[in-house]
């Protein structure tokens, strides 16, 4: 079996302590395991992300439909 990264069992203690649920299957597990990969990826990504100068299709979508109703 494979060697589980650190956080594994700290995430588990964490969701028991929080929510008073224990991890309940392998695959449950297994996610958090999946997890852990997820976030060192974002800690790569770190510095590289920036935010839009544009405003997002969603926020000028809102704005179009309030201006077209004043």
């Amino acid at each position: 079996m494979p060697t589980e990264p650190d956080l594994v069992m700290p995430m588990m203690e964490a969701i028991r302590l929080w929510s008073g649920v224990a991890v309940p299957n392998a695959a449950a597990r297994h996610g958090l395991v999946d997890h852990a990969a997820l976030i060192a990826e974002l800690e790569a990504l770190r510095g590289s992300m920036q935010f839009e100068e544009e405003p997002s299709g969603f926020e000028a979508a809102l704005r179009d439909c309030r201006e077209s109703r004043a």
